[in-house]
């Protein structure tokens, strides 16, 4: 029966994908308009900056504070989650962090920047946990990989294109940073709409750096090297443009071409991983990436616009997917129980690379210009690839074949949503 009907609807029979699909339509439309938000904002920040007078450094230092802000955000969400509930806790987040975006149109000190970049840091963690928990409890074993895919695809698609946006305002004006409060404040209208009853509050998640470095050094050391690597490069990408010449617009799509590529290369990637061990896909992607840094150098001196652009969407398909692999590594090694720990370490991890990498990537450009960014880049993903590489020599692994899913580096609740969770999951419930 449905809704009271004396009989069955024969004929308008609704799939299990589509049934499950409503179940988490409010969250994945709010995290897209969220994530459309925060793309546009992660472009407007550095441009703004710049054009103020602010150093590549103190632009820097704003990143670092996001990073900050982030992983503690990470760690308080289960809390805050627990004590007000899902709803309310997205309504405040979101309602917080649009207040602190009209907040940075009078922010014109270094500290300033730092304080609302690192806040926004903080409410965006949360929230990303909020809906990560959410979709994980509301997903469906048989259709689990699909509902993943449907909001893995639609917030990066968000994320992806909303630093077009940057073209239809002007930077030294405050009217952009008010269309990033509005699309945040429209984030809570699907939520607040939603009649779907609220998933079980999340757990916190018990932080094991030391124990899962002695049992998969790869993935913890790949996703250090990713936040160090990878947090300067999208932070500063646009001033990196700027500082080669580039308009305002074409500035702003290479985020758009770094997203791009990441999204591109996810499951060519990941169908690759399954087939060997993880770690020669790592090394790979790593070595892969210190020749595109040298390549986006070389473009950007030729003075070659239409190449860079090229260069930065494959850059971002070799290094915005590695830490993906290194998240199904790590899982393929501990057992089932252990996986929202192991995610929840490996973010941890991440964080403290996003943490220090702005610093060090600003302070190479500041040295060396705006090719120190990439000249920095490449070392470190030379380094991971050394590392790796040694790893492989000493220990030997047999192919994953465990299943890759795409796990961003959000929150550990979204740990809940790769293949081995639920075996874990039904395991249990036997």
């Amino acid at each position: 029966m449905l809704y009271g009907a004396p009989f069955p609807l024969r004929h308008s029979p609704i799939s299990p994908l589509k049934s499950s699909l409503a179940l988490i339509w409010a969250v994945t439309a709010a995290t897209t308009l969220l994530q459309a938000g925060n793309g546009l904002l992660q472009v407007l920040m550095p441009l703004r900056m710049q054009g103020e007078g602010f150093s590549v450094s103190a632009i820097g230092l704003v990143a670092t504070a996001y990073g900050i802000g982030f992983s503690t955000g990470c760690f308080i969400a289960p809390a805050f989650i627990r004590h007000v509930g899902y709803i309310r806790a997205f309504a405040c987040l979101a309602a917080i962090t649009g207040v602190t975006v009209l907040g940075m149109t009078h922010a014109h000190s270094t500290l300033a920047w730092i304080l609302l970049r690192g806040f926004t840091g903080v409410t965006l963690a949360c929230i990303f946990t909020l809906a990560d928990s959410w979709i994980s409890a509301s997903a469906t074993s048989r259709h689990r990989g699909q509902m993943l895919s449907v909001y893995m695809i639609s917030t990066k698609v968000a994320l992806m294109l909303s630093p077009l946006g940057i073209s239809l305002g002007d930077i030294r004006s405050d009217g952009l940073f008010m269309a990033v409060n509005a699309i945040i404040t429209l984030s809570l209208l699907p939520i607040a709409a939603t009649a779907t009853r609220e998933p079980p509050a999340p757990h916190g998640v018990r932080i094991a750096v030391r124990r899962l470095f002695s049992l998969a050094p790869t993935a913890v050391v790949g996703v250090f090297a990713v936040g160090l690597m990878n947090g300067p490069v999208v932070a500063i990408a646009p001033v990196f443009g700027i500082g080669m010449g580039l308009s305002q617009d074409k500035a702003a799509g290479l985020i758009f071409a770094l997203q791009a590529g990441s999204l591109v290369m996810q499951w060519p990637l990941g169908w690759l991983s399954d087939r060997t061990d993880r770690r020669y896909v790592i090394a790979g992607l790593a070595a892969g990436t210190s020749l595109l840094s040298g390549l986006i150098i070389l473009t950007s001196a030729m003075g070659a616009q239409g190449l860079v652009l090229w260069s930065f969407a494959a850059w971002g398909g070799l290094a915005l997917c590695i830490y993906s692999v290194c998240v199904a590594h790590a899982c393929d090694i501990v057992e089932p129980g252990q996986i929202v720990s192991t995610v929840g370490t490996l973010l941890f991890s991440w964080a403290a690379g996003v943490t220090i990498g702005p610093l060090l990537g600003a302070g190479a450009m500041e040295l060396i210009g705006p090719k120190g960014l990439f000249i920095y880049a490449a070392a470190v993903s030379l380094l991971l690839t050394a590392f790796v590489l040694v790893r492989i020599a000493r220990v030997r692994r047999p192919a994953a074949g465990r299943g890759f899913a795409i796990v961003v580096p959000t929150s550990s609740a979204s740990a809940a949503l790769t293949p081995r969770a639920e075996t874990a999951a039904s395991e249990a419930g036997r």
